[in-house]
């Protein structure tokens, strides 16, 4: 009689949190910089913030100040919706690029309606309907992928061009600042404001809440539903994944979906906060999305990936971008900088691997 006592495989499986599905995992518990780093990958990304922060705030002292963060945090919102949900995607072993085309239609589309038809909608309706339609365009991706077994990179590359030609050629292609009131108040509420030493108003903007909740989500649904452990499994093993009866069309769509609400809702954020509509926004950012997520400690291969580490790598990004400039760093030294951060990282991993 066959026996019912699991393997040895599916026991780690099981137990393993979702860190360590992606592969078995060598015992890192002992001491040591190495295990630590091994287990928390996301240090190093604080050692590279704190080195980032330490050499501009000793060339400019200016940039320790209020105003230099609620900045940056207003820089990164936008970016950090995108990253958690890069974050979900890379975790269940896939890729997604069309975030950014599927944040221009929602926003646009939805701003050109409400600004023509009802003025006077409450921003809850409309960012509820950008979150719809973001979700409606992420379960396309979705199912594309679950349906013809294709890699995630090549179905999103097109939908990336579907979404962004269905926008450009059947909605529209100029700007308008002209944005419904609701939208337009949103985006000037301020959570937390003081005025600096030379009299200027810095202000922290609400939509930074949207950021909090969503992270808090994202954490929720990775670590403490069965969905998450899904995520993680998939990433790991299809074949295990399947084997632990995992529903994988279930998880397609959910990871596309949530995706892409999260792509909806950061689009009419981003033209709440711009107070502006245009259709060429956000294009070209995937890569500084998916390079804050890796930086962040999450692998391309799937299996991997924390919440923190994601809004970690984003900060380190959104460092780059926007405050090298205040030391004489020329913009063109960004990516550069940002690609050697990459590399640096991909190779700290593939050390631990081999040396674990």
């Amino acid at each position: 009689m066959p026996s019912s006592v699991p393997s040895p495989l599916d026991r780690r499986v099981r137990e393993a949190g979702p860190s360590a599905v992606n592969e078995v995992v060598p015992d890192v518990r002992a001491g040591g910089w190495r295990a630590r780093l091994a287990r928390n990958p996301e240090w190093f990304t604080v050692a590279l913030i704190v080195a980032t922060c330490a050499i501009v705030g000793s060339i400019n002292p200016r940039f320790f100040q209020f105003a230099t963060l609620f900045d940056l945090l207003h820089s990164g919102t936008t970016v950090s919706l995108f990253a958690l949900g890069t974050l979900v995607v890379l975790a269940s072993g896939g890729i997604d690029v069309s975030f950014t085309a599927i944040a221009a239609l929602t926003m646009y589309t939805i701003t050109k309606f409400v600004f023509a038809w009802w003025p006077d909608a409450p921003f809850v309706l409309i960012l509820v309907a950008g979150a719809a339609g973001g979700v409606l365009l992420g379960l396309v991706n979705g199912l594309l992928v679950h349906r013809l077994k294709a890699p995630s990179l090549i179905v999103t590359i097109g939908t990336l061009y579907l979404y962004r030609g269905i926008l450009l050629t059947f909605v529209g292609t100029t700007f308008f600042m002209n944005i419904p009131h609701s939208m337009d108040h949103f985006g000037r509420v301020p959570l937390f404001f003081y005025r600096t030493a030379d009299g200027l108003r810095a202000v922290l903007p609400v939509s930074v809440l949207a950021l909090v909740i969503a992270a808090l989500v994202t954490w929720w649904l990775l670590n403490r539903t069965m969905m998450g452990r899904g995520v993680y499994a998939m990433g790991g093993s299809l074949a295990i994944a399947e084997r632990l009866g995992y529903n994988l069309r279930a998880i397609h769509l959910f990871v596309f979906g949530y995706t892409g609400m999260l792509a909806g809702i950061a689009g009419i954020l981003h033209v709440s906060n711009n107070r502006l509509a245009n259709p060429f926004d956000l294009v070209g950012s995937e890569l500084d999305v998916i390079a804050a997520v890796i930086l962040g400690g999450a692998r391309i291969t799937g299996g991997t990936g924390t919440v923190v580490g994601t809004l970690l790598g984003v900060a380190l990004v959104t460092l780059i971008n926007n405050v090298l400039i205040l030391v004489g760093v020329p913009s063109t030294w960004q990516k550069v900088i940002i690609g050697a951060f990459i590399l640096l990282a991909g190779t700290l991993q593939t050390w631990q691997r081999r040396n674990a």
